[in-house]
């Protein structure tokens, strides 16, 4: 069975190439120790492998024979357009990466759905000044979750989701939408994604949530990677570890791996160092 890469080359190579197809991975971690920039570079180097080989080759080297890239990239944002999600791509890669991916990624902007049942005006999402056509009218009166459930049902087969982020949904959580909701979603993208193939990667800010309530996300997940802070002495690091993932785990363990430190540089996320028992 070939494996759907994460784009991270030193990680990738350790799993044989990257994950089974069909995984749902929660990226959650606190604000700033590496899960949304992991996103970003997991967006970027299965793009930039379809692009520009010169470039993909310096930045993440040789897939592994194992490995089978997702034909197509799909980025999906309850919150953000393209641009702005271009500009954040520019604050965590290389310029080069950015201009080589940026227009192959799929975009998936949600916003309409998710906004409109708010007090926001209109005009702050939709980009122009409403009139009376937007007071009476709003895109197919879908639901977030509806609209979500239909774009993934056509793009998802045997592709790279990219879903920024379970967060949003979470402030959204009121009369149409609540907690049950959240772990019914992350259930059923589990369920599709046996059938679908690919991978679907879920971003998750874990200061919004309770312990419990990541654990229910945890364990409606094939898997979760978790990003955190680490202090020693006068230094602050980024760590990064396998909480769970069914068909991976066993993998990090029989290496006797307990953690990776990571960092980030132009060419995005990586592990700068494994650690292992002593």
């Amino acid at each position: 069975m070939e494996n759907f890469p994460l784009g991270i080359s030193r990680l990738d190579s350790l799993l044989n190439g990257g994950v089974p197809p069909g995984s749902v991975v929660l990226l959650s971690g606190e604000a700033g120790a590496g899960a949304r920039e992991f996103l970003y570079t997991s967006a970027a180097m299965n793009t930039l492998a379809h692009t520009d080989d010169d470039l993909f080759d310096l930045y993440y080297g040789d897939l592994a024979p194992a490995a089978s890239l997702p034909p197509e990239i799909h980025y999906v944002s309850f919150t953000a357009n393209k641009s702005s999600l271009e500009r954040e791509l520019r604050h965590t890669l290389d310029n080069d990466i950015v201009d080589a991916v940026a227009d192959e990624i799929q975009f998936c902007d949600l916003s309409v759905e998710y906004f409109q049942t708010s007090r926001i005006p209109q005009d702050w999402y939709l980009g122009r000044t409403t009139d009376l056509r937007d007071l009476n009218t709003r895109r197919n009166d879908d639901s977030v979750l509806s609209a979500l459930g239909e774009y993934l049902t056509v793009n998802a087969s045997d592709n790279l989701v990219l879903l920024d982020s379970i967060t949003d949904l979470l402030a959204a959580v009121g009369d149409d939408l609540d907690w049950g909701d959240i772990t019914m979603l992350i259930r059923g993208l589990a369920r599709a994604a046996t059938q679908w193939g690919g991978l679907i990667l879920v971003l998750v800010n874990e200061d919004t949530l309770t312990e419990t309530q990541l654990g229910q996300l945890s364990d409606a997940a094939s898997g979760t990677l978790g990003f955190s802070w680490e202090t020693g002495g006068s230094k602050r690091a980024r760590v990064m570890v396998v909480r769970e993932f069914r068909g991976v785990l066993s993998r990090i363990e029989d290496e006797d791996i307990v953690q990776f430190e990571g960092e980030i540089h132009e060419g995005g996320y990586d592990l700068s160092n494994v650690r292992k028992i002593r």
